[in-house]
C-alpha cells in the first residue's frame, strides 16, 4: 500500500505492525477511516488495523502493546512512537443497551468483521500489495458521493443510535448525500438515540458544527429529521424552528471558532444569555466552553440595550452608545466584545434589530460594527487590574473600612477611565474618589 495522505513515518510504523503479524502467520489489514480518508484525498490522522490473529496472540508478538479493549478485540501496539488499534475480526450480538454489543464472537473471515461495522465506505480494508478488500461497496459509494449503511440499515442503527448522529456528520463533513434507505432507517429507528449519553451526542455535534467544513449542512439534515429533539438532553426547538436557524447561519463556516460558532447558533436559536447557560450546561459542555459562549451573548444583550437607549432623533446619541459599549467591555471582556462584533458581521442585514437614530448619527448595528472596534482600541486600560489604584489604597485615602462601596468606587473609577474622562493616573483617581466620596456616589 502507497500512502499519499498519511505521516511517512505512520505508514511505515504500521506497516511493520502488519509485517509482524503477516510473518507470525496472521492475516493483518489496514481498515475503516485510513482507508476511506486515503481514497479521498484527505488527510490520515490514525490508523486502524484488523487481524486474524485473537488478542493474546498480538500480546506475545508485540512486546509493547497495552491491552486497551480484550473483551471487544482489541490491543494498541506502541511502535516507532505510534499507537495503532489492532482489533481481532469479530462478529456482534445483542445490542440491550442500543450501544454497545453483548456477545462478541472472534471470527477468521475478514469479510464477517467488514460486515458489523456502520457505512460501506468505513467497510473497507487493505493489505501491504494494496489491493482493496471491500464487498460492500464502499468505494463505488465513495465515487457517488453517499453515505450508505452496510446491510439493514435499521438494523444497524437498533444495534448503535449513536450511529444515526454519525450518519448526519458524515454526511455533512464529507458534502455526501445520504443514500434512501438509509434515511429511511434513520427515521424509523430515531427514538433510540434516547439510549445514547448526553456526553456522546455532544461530541457528535462538535463534530458537525465546530469540526466540520459544511455546518449548515449539518443543521440542515438535524432539521429535516429532528433527531436531536428524541436525545437525553432538553432540545427544545421543533424542526422549523432548527431550520430558521440554520437560515440566519449562512456565514457559520467562516468561523474559525468554536465558542463563536456555538454562540451564533444559540443566538439564530433565539435564546438569552441565561437560557444558553442552562442548555450548555445539560449537554454537558465544559465550564470553559459554556462560560466563553454565554459572555458573548451577554455582550449582545448589553449591545442591543445600548442600541435600544439612544434617544430617538436626539443629540449625543454617539457618545451614548460608545459609553454603554465601553461598559459592556469592561463586564464581559474585549475577548467576548470582540467575538459578538464578529457574529454581527456575518449575520444577515434582515435578522439584524431596528434601533433609533440620533440626530448627531445613523446608527445601526452593521454602521457601528466599525466604530465599536475603533472604540476596545481607543480604551487606555480594559480591565480592573490595568487601574493605576488599589481598593486598599482606596480604603486608606478614605479612612474607610472595605465595604460594598469599595467594588462600586472602583467600577466607577474603571469606567470613567476607559471612557476617557479621567487619566489613569494614582493621584487624578484618589482626587476623583475623594469627589465622589463626598457626594456620596
Amino acid at each position: 500500500m502507497k500512502w499519499k495522505m498519511a505521516p511517512s513515518a505512520m505508514a511505515l510504523a504500521a506497516e511493520n505492525v502488519i509485517s509482524e503479524l503477516t510473518q507470525n502467520g496472521h492475516e493483518a489489514f489496514w481498515v475503516g477511516g485510513c482507508i476511506r480518508d486515503e481514497l479521498l484525498g484527505r488527510p490520515v490522522h490514525d490508523m486502524d488495523i484488523t487481524t486474524s490473529a485473537v488478542p493474546e496472540e498480538v500480546i506475545a508478538i508485540f512486546a509493547r502493546s497495552i491491552p486497551t479493549g480484550l473483551a471487544h478485540g482489541t490491543v494498541t501496539v506502541l511502535q516507532d512512537g505510534h499507537g495503532f488499534e489492532v482489533t481481532t475480526y469479530r462478529t456482534e450480538s445483542g445490542y440491550v443497551d442500543h450501544r454497545r454489543p453483548d456477545h462478541v464472537e472472534f471470527v477468521s473471515d475478514v469479510k464477517e468483521d467488514l460486515r458489523r461495522r456502520d457505512f460501506t465506505i468505513n467497510a473497507i480494508c487493505c493489505g501491504l500489495g494494496g489491493d482493496l478488500i471491500d464487498p460492500f461497496g464502499g468505494e463505488k459509494d465513495l465515487a457517488l458521493r453517499v453515505i450508505r449503511c452496510v446491510g439493514d440499515a435499521e438494523e444497524r442503527f437498533d444495534e448503535d443510535a449513536l450511529r444515526m448522529l454519525r450518519c448526519v456528520r458524515f454526511a455533512s463533513v464529507l458534502d455526501f448525500s445520504i443514500a434512501k434507505n438509509t434515511w429511511r432507517g434513520l427515521l424509523r429507528q430515531r427514538d433510540k438515540l434516547a439510549h445514547i449519553a448526553v456526553e456522546r451526542v455532544r461530541a457528535e455535534l462538535d463534530r458537525i458544527i465546530v469540526e466540520g467544513p459544511h455546518p449548515r449542512r449539518g443543521l440542515a439534515m438535524l432539521a429535516r429529521c429532528e433527531l436531536l429533539a428524541r436525545g437525553k438532553a432538553p432540545f427544545p426547538w421543533t424542526g422549523t424552528d432548527l431550520a430558521a436557524a440554520a437560515a440566519l447561519t449562512a456565514g457559520i463556516g467562516e468561523l474559525e471558532s468554536a465558542r463563536l460558532r456555538w454562540a451564533l447558533l444559540l443566538h439564530a436559536l433565539k435564546q438569552s444569555a441565561q437560557e444558553a447557560d442552562e442548555l450548555l450546561r445539560a449537554w454537558t459542555f465544559s465550564g470553559m466552553t459554556r462560560t466563553s459562549v454565554v459572555q458573548v451573548l451577554r455582550v449582545r444583550e448589553a449591545w442591543t440595550a445600548a442600541l435600544e437607549a439612544v434617544p430617538p432623533g436626539g443629540p449625543g446619541g454617539t457618545d451614548l452608545l460608545r459609553r454603554r459599549w465601553i461598559a459592556a467591555v469592561l463586564t464581559f471582556g474585549v475577548e467576548a466584545a470582540e467575538g459578538w462584533l464578529s457574529l454581527l458581521a456575518i449575520l444577515p442585514a434582515a435578522a439584524l434589530p431596528a434601533v433609533n437614530s440620533p440626530a448627531d448619527t445613523e446608527i445601526s448595528p452593521a454602521v457601528t460594527t466599525a466604530p465599536a472596534r475603533e472604540w476596545i482600541a481607543q480604551m487606555p486600560l480594559k480591565s480592573l487590574s490595568e487601574l493605576a489604584v488599589t481598593g486598599n489604597e482606596l480604603a486608606e485615602a478614605l479612612e474607610k473600612r472595605p465595604g460594598p462601596w469599595l467594588g462600586n468606587m472602583l467600577s466607577a473609577l474603571l469606567q470613567a477611565t476607559a471612557s476617557g474622562d479621567l487619566l489613569n493616573n494614582k493621584q487624578e483617581l484618589l482626587l476623583e474618589a475623594k469627589r465622589m466620596d463626598g457626594h456620596e456616589l
